[in-house]
């Protein structure tokens, strides 16, 4: 959810609206990963932008779909160096958009076993406890398993 807020922002203020934590709002900054310097106000405290709020939320979403914090960084220096490597920016982004497809196929595999044994425990339990019925995995062909789950699927 992006929250948009006029003028300069407190750390507990951007911690608020981004769900980040002031620490993590600490770790960003000395890990390199703003886009623009976090100012500082009267006495050192903090102060952020628009921009640096919108920047962290398009962290939070690369971060929250796994993107390693090593290639985040260098997502943000490519960012701070402005134009020209717009062809960097891609190649990192096709081989996250990659990784992430990869996981989603994953998931949808480890979805379609766990929504098969729903299946079967509501059948269970809408019969009783005296039903037996083998819980096998859906029909996938054995190349499209991983091993942990046809080893799970066979458990049963």
């Amino acid at each position: 959810m992006i929250i948009k807020v006029p003028g300069s922002l407190s750390i507990g203020q951007v911690a608020e609206s981004t769900g980040l934590s002031v620490h993590a709002l600490r770790f960003y900054e000395q890990e390199g990963l703003f886009v623009n310097a976090v100012r500082r106000g009267p006495g050192g405290r903090r102060l952020y932008t628009q921009d640096d709020v919108d920047w962290l939320n398009v962290c939070i979403i690369l971060r929250a779909s796994g993107m390693p914090l090593t290639v985040l960084r260098r997502y943000a220096e490519l960012v701070r160096e402005g134009a020209g490597n717009a062809q960097e920016r891609l190649a990192l982004m096709r081989e996250h958009q990659e990784r992430v497809t990869a996981e989603i196929g994953r998931l949808t595999e480890s979805l379609d076993l766990i929504s098969f044994k729903v299946g079967v425990y509501e059948d269970l339990v809408d019969q009783g406890d005296a039903a037996v019925r083998q819980c096998h995995g859906p029909s996938l062909p054995d190349e499209a398993r991983t091993p942990d789950l046809r080893h799970e699927a066979m458990a049963e």
